[in-house]
Order: C-alpha cells, then sequence, then structure tokens
C-alpha cells in the first residue's frame, strides 16, 4: 500500500473485550484520513476476541495482527513501537471509540509544528452500553495552562514517533498509568497541545483499569520517584505532625494508639529528614519521647497552648518550629493526625509531584463529583457546570482530604503562607478521606481499623 501523507500506526491493544473490540476497530477503518497502519496487539485473551481478531484480519488487509501472552500496558505499547512504520502512533484501546475525523484533526496538529511531541483531544464519556452521558473539555494549553500536572488521556493520544523512541519509550518497570509516565518525559523536553473538541468515546465499565485506584495512585508515585532521581531533583524536607491537646489521640485501638499508628506511617517516608511532632500536652510529650526515644528522626517540640487554638494560624506553629531546629531543607511538609488512614508513598508523592511540575505548594485532594447548590433566596440553584452535558476541566472541584499539605521552605520564608504561590494537587484514596473530626469519623476508623487486623 502506498501513503500520500504522514503515516499513522494506530495499535489496538486488547484484553477480554470481546464485546466492544469490532465497534472499536470500525471506528478506525472509518476515519477519514487514509495513511493509517494498523496493528491488533491481544495480550493474552481468554474469551472469544482471538477469534473476532483474526475474523476481522481476514476481512481486511494490511492489518498486522500479534497474539501474546500478557504483558500489560508498558510493555505492550514497546511492542507497538518496534513494529510501527508510522510517523506517529497512537493506541486505541479495544473498548473505546473514535469519531471519523479524529486522526485527521490530530495529523494535521502535529504535520504543521514539527516542535510539538504529542497531541491530545477532548472526549466523550460512554456507558458499556455505548451511551453518551457527558463531554469533557481540557483547558486550552496554548492560552491556560502553566502547571502541566494533569496529562493527556494514555489512549487517543497521538505522539511523534521519533520522539518517543528519543526517550527510550515506555518505562517497563510499570505495568499502568503509560500516558503519565510518558506525560512526564513528554512536558520536560517537548511541547505537547489539545485539540478543545471531543474526537474519541472513552468507555466506563465495571472491568475499566481506572477502576483501580489504589494501583493507579501508587504507580504514579513509583513513576514521579523514579522521574526525580532520573533528574537528580534534590529534596531535603521537615515534616511537622502538629497534635492538639485531645486524648483521643492516645486512644488504643487495635494494639496501637491513633497517635502511634500515624507516627509510625510517616516514618515508613523515605524524604524527611525530620519528623516533629509538636503539641501542648504533657502526656503527647511523655508517650512520644518514651515510645519513640531510640528513632532519630522523631523530635518533639512543645509549643504553647496559644499555637494549638483553632484561630491561630498553623504558619505560626512553623515558625516557631524553625527557631527550635538546626536542620537543612528545602521543603516543609504538615501532616494532619486526624486523617489516619493516608499512605507513607502518598507523604514522599507529595514533595515528589511539588518540585517535579514545579508548583510552590501542594495540597491532597480528591475529585468531588456530587452536585453542589448555592441558595439564592428565591431556591437552591446549582453552581458551576455540574449539570450540564459538557464537563468544563475549570469546573472540576476538588475537596482537600488526607490532611497532607507541603510547601517549599524559600515560597513560606516569602509569604508566610503554607498554601501559597503555584498550588499543586495530590490525588489520594478514598479512604484517606475519612477525618476524626467528631465521633462518627472515630467509630468508622475504629471498625475499619479492627477489621483490617
Amino acid at each position: 500500500m502506498k501513503y500520500n501523507s504522514s503515516l499513522v500506526t494506530v495499535y489496538i491493544t486488547n484484553y477480554n473485550y470481546q464485546d466492544y473490540l469490532e465497534e472499536a476497530f470500525t471506528s478506525l477503518v472509518n476515519q477519514t484520513y487514509n495513511s493509517i497502519e494498523i496493528i491488533i496487539i491481544d495480550d493474552g485473551s481468554t474469551d472469544n476476541s482471538i477469534n473476532i481478531i483474526k475474523r476481522l484480519s481476514e476481512k481486511h488487509e494490511n492489518i498486522q495482527t500479534i497474539f501474546q501472552k500478557n504483558k500489560g500496558l508498558n510493555k505492550t505499547n514497546n511492542v507497538a513501537i518496534k513494529k510501527a512504520r508510522g510517523k506517529y502512533i497512537m493506541r486505541l484501546d479495544a473498548d473505546d471509540i473514535l469519531e471519523p475525523k479524529a486522526i485527521e484533526k490530530m495529523v494535521k496538529v502535529l504535520d504543521e509544528n514539527d516542535n510539538i511531541g504529542l497531541v491530545f483531544p477532548d472526549y466523550y464519556l460512554m456507558d458499556e452500553n455505548g451511551f453518551k452521558f457527558s463531554a469533557h473539555k481540557r483547558y486550552n494549553f496554548d492560552t491556560d495552562v502553566l502547571l502541566f500536572d494533569r496529562p493527556a488521556h494514555g489512549a487517543c493520544t497521538m505522539i511523534r514517533i521519533s520522539f518517543l523512541k528519543a526517550v527510550n519509550g515506555y518505562d517497563e518497570d510499570f505495568t499502568c498509568q503509560d500516558g503519565y509516565e510518558i506525560w512526564l518525559k513528554f512536558i520536560t523536553h517537548y511541547q505537547v497541545k489539545n485539540i478543545n473538541e471531543p474526537l474519541f468515546y472513552y468507555r466506563q465499565h465495571s472491568s475499566n483499569l481506572t477502576k483501580n485506584e489504589t494501583k493507579i495512585l501508587s504507580t504514579r508515585a513509583a513513576i514521579n520517584k523514579k522521574s526525580v532521581q532520573t533528574k537528580n531533583i534534590n529534596i531535603e524536607s521537615i515534616l511537622i505532625l502538629p497534635i492538639r491537646n485531645d486524648k483521643k489521640y492516645l486512644k488504643v485501638i487495635a494494639g496501637e494508639s491513633i497517635l502511634e499508628k500515624k507516627i509510625n506511617v510517616v516514618l515508613l517516608a523515605e524524604i524527611p529528614k525530620k519528623i516533629i511532632v509538636t503539641s501542648s500536652s504533657k502526656d503527647i510529650k511523655e508517650f512520644v519521647q518514651k515510645r519513640y526515644k531510640d528513632e532519630s528522626k522523631i523530635i518533639f517540640i512543645e509549643r504553647s497552648e496559644v499555637l494549638e487554638r483553632k484561630t491561630t494560624p498553623l504558619s505560626e506553629t512553623i515558625n516557631f518550629i524553625q527557631k527550635q531546629i538546626d536542620v537543612n531543607y528545602n521543603a516543609i511538609q504538615i501532616i494532619s493526625p486526624d486523617f489516619p488512614f493516608i499512605e507513607s508513598y502518598s507523604i514522599d508523592d507529595a514533595l515528589n509531584t511539588m518540585f517535579l511540575f514545579g508548583s510552590d505548594s501542594i495540597i491532597s485532594v480528591r475529585e468531588d463529583n456530587h452536585m453542589f447548590f448555592q441558595h439564592h433566596g428565591k431556591g437552591m440553584e446549582p453552581i458551576l457546570n455540574q449539570n450540564k452535558f459538557t464537563k468544563l476541566e475549570r469546573d472540576t472541584l476538588f475537596k482537600s482530604v488526607g490532611g497532607i499539605s507541603a510547601v517549599k521552605k524559600e515560597a513560606f520564608d516569602l509569604s508566610n503562607e503554607i498554601i501559597t504561590g503555584r498550588v499543586g494537587h495530590l490525588m489520594v484514596e478514598e479512604k484517606a478521606s475519612i477525618e476524626l473530626k467528631n465521633q462518627y469519623g472515630l467509630d468508622l476508623a475504629t471498625n475499619i481499623f479492627i477489621n483490617e487486623q
């Protein structure tokens, strides 16, 4: 086959998606752009996918098919890169669907600017039955984006293959979050661009990999850690654990006090040089100094009751502590004791994320998809764009949970604020949002600790 324009390699990755595979394939062969090389890679399916792929390859010419034992996404992506002959490459997941002009429009962007490394469009959300229920529109990356901490979608992103090879393809140390890993590489070396138009349909169903939240977030943390090490970014932090004079922190649950559980998790974090527990409570002071007397990383600093008041900014505690210690550091991290289920990898990842993306401070959050309303005298009215079909990125709401915040020392010393300058975000697991703010939260946490024992 001869191609009169830039050849695009599109590879379909499939694992047990027999119900959706043919629909994805059909959306590809019906593209208005015709210089497309198609590769179908089956990653060890156990359903009827293999028979469907064989039938499609017999019906259509010039389709490469690869049947392999289950290797995972990153290794499969690299298989496609080795087989690809195109100038550009794009992955189409077997449960997603392309708009007819998707390839044509993305190729146009890359053809017109040789400096752009990847281009990605907005997208529709559809359910497992193909019902389109929402459109997600990103910011305009040319005019609106300064902090590149929200990556492109892993699939249906078109990439200049020479650039992809220049960054050594996909890191096979990781089995998922391929789009995030490539995003980190590309925003460091190349331009990225988006198309503010939905050009593919992203299917939401029970077997989506993206449902496995713990795997996703822990993998992202591992990618960030490796990227920080590769770039030789120096992070030296102190971690402050401020404890109010409240007996609940010494309550024993499943063999350990709440405070002990928290400190033990914090100790597993690798980056903090010193962990500073501060409180006005004599009981907490006695407990920490006795229980952790052999832990050189832990320092107890007694603070006044005035600094513990809810009306006193936490920045005053930080200023007080900075005068008490003699440590070299470039970041300050605050960990709230009221969120007992934060993971140690998240503590490190907050710092890695802040330095990788160049933000001045960072907070732990979860995206909140609930409807929010305001009362305007005549009744309740929805706020932002949450009740509309098209969801704009600027209307996404995030809730501060997990109790992790961090700030670069230079930014704090300049502003005397913890959340300051360009603020980044760290996504945490749903369980990390459980807070000990009342008896219900305490009872819920107690039940979880006991059941996990």
